[in-house]
């Protein structure tokens, strides 16, 4: 398991590049990074720009708030599809993370060609499943 999660942050690393030079510049309004074993990603806390929430660049998650145990609400449920309960915001952006250690530099192409930060995007809907099973983090069938 360690041989794939070392491959996959090879395959991922332009990724998590772009996310790493968006959290230093970000280091000059404040935030501050730690190691999260858990998100299995560098964590840029208090991220001075954006609307708020969490993006993941790779193995990097900028995050507007303190920590990652925030809850949220789905993006379906966001667009008034159905009733979810709220998901912790971390357990969300992890599904990220595989879905870009499995998918590497292809990444953000197909999320963006799937729809972007939109409750249509099936990596978005994905990542919520898991935030709230801890299951099916790649998009399709949960």
């Amino acid at each position: 398991m360690r041989v794939l999660l070392v491959l996959g942050a090879l395959w991922t690393l332009p990724n998590t590049l772009i996310g790493l030079c968006a959290g230093l510049l970000g280091s000059a309004g404040g935030a501050r990074a730690y190691w999260s074993w858990r998100e299995c990603a560098l964590v840029f806390r208090r991220w001075p720009w954006g609307p708020g929430g969490a993006i993941t660049f790779g193995m990097v998650i900028l995050h507007t708030g303190e920590d990652m145990d925030g809850r949220c609400l789905t993006y379906e449920h966001r667009a008034g599809r159905c009733q979810h309960p709220r998901v912790r915001l971390g357990d969300h952006e992890r599904a990220h993370v595989f879905q870009y250690l499995l998918l590497g530099p292809l990444f953000l192409p197909l999320y963006l060609l799937c729809g972007g930060v939109s409750v249509r995007n099936p990596f978005e809907r994905a990542a919520d499943r898991y935030a709230m099973s801890g299951r099916g983090w790649w998009p399709g069938r949960g």
